[in-house]
């Protein structure tokens, strides 16, 4: 601990041509104290730091800033607070981390990489929507991600079935505002939906990884299998070739387009996770998409189709109370 706040103090001379015992405890949270005997300290290793008394005085590097002792590029120093800003946004921790280390760079880093951190924006709300709030229990599966220590993990089941079971949690991924994780089982690597954890209860077992484990590879196997259960369903219709750009925005690889027939219309095919979603999907495109087939989409489109006409076929209708 004191080796690195030694450290920490001196690229804080680095950085500045003359800095107070008072700027120095303030930046490292410590004593006056404790930084006026790390700034002695220094001095007696053999670093080139003096100090001066009266007003404007302070502590200040023989020659000035000469060396960056993180090692950083300027190019470097760009990327890392580039990638980091957005992901530091919900993470005090990470926060105060890159705020240290932006003090601690020259000057000729720390203007880029100040801009870099302030160049992106990330929003996990889709348009209409808030972001959504963070899970109870993803702090806790960070620290035992990081600490490399299996839990015992409370979970329910897509049809709601309650189970717990030792795992290993292996790594953590977000996608469209949604947490995961990746944990090794007794049945080999599962994925898990963060919002359905309802307990981690940390263990002293180390995490069993798999030898070889890439955690982007994985994810992207998960995420193939979660794709393809999402497509076991398919409608076939006719689509006019004026609504292809709603359908490609609103579908996207869901979709797969044919040539256009001799009327102009292009076959489409349209896959999902059941028909009812995907009746509900289609329904409102109206006579701008024909459906045909399987028959039970064409049977519940027509069952649709039917409760609309009674419910606004007559402009008389009232309007159901409550």
């Amino acid at each position: 601990m004191r080796a690195e706040r030694l450290i920490a103090v001196l690229l804080l001379l680095q950085t500045r041509e003359r800095i107070t015992v008072a700027e120095v405890a303030r930046e490292l949270e410590v004593s006056p104290r404790t930084a006026r005997r790390d700034l002695e300290a220094l001095g007696m290793a053999g670093v080139p730091v003096y100090s001066s008394a009266g007003r404007g005085g302070g502590w200040s590097l023989v020659g000035g800033a000469r060396t960056d002792l993180s090692g950083l590029t300027v190019d470097e120093a760009k990327d890392l607070f580039l990638a980091a800003g957005p992901s530091a946004a919900g993470a005090p921790g990470a926060q105060t981390a890159l705020r240290k280390l932006l003090a601690a760079l020259p000057a000729q880093l720390r203007r880029g990489a100040e801009a870099a951190s302030a160049a992106v924006v990330v929003d996990a709300a889709t348009w209409g929507r808030t972001s959504p709030p963070e899970p109870p229990f993803l702090a806790d599966l960070r620290r035992a991600v990081l600490d490399q220590r299996q839990v015992v993990l409370g979970y329910t089941g897509r049809e709601g079935e309650q189970s717990s079971r030792p795992v290993s949690p292996l790594g953590l991924v977000v996608k469209s505002g949604v947490w995961y994780l990746l944990a090794g089982t007794a049945a080999g690597v599962r994925t898990f939906r963060v919002g359905r954890v309802t307990a981690v209860m940390p263990t002293d077992d180390a995490v069993l990884r798999p030898e070889g484990f890439d955690l982007a590879a994985a994810w992207q196997e998960s995420s193939a299998a979660v794709e393809a259960r999402r497509g076991q369903v398919r409608v076939s219709g006719s689509a006019d070739p004026e609504l292809l750009p709603v359908l490609r925005a609103r579908l996207g690889r869901r979709l797969t387009v044919g040539g256009a027939d001799a009327d102009g219309w292009v076959p489409v095919e349209v896959a999902g996770p059941s028909v009812g979603m995907l009746v509900s999907e289609l329904a409102g495109y109206g006579a701008r998409f024909v459906v045909v087939g399987p028959a039970e989409a064409r049977a519940r489109l027509a069952e649709v189709a039917a409760e609309l006409v009674q419910l606004y076929g007559d402009q008389g209708t009232e309007v159901p109370a409550g």
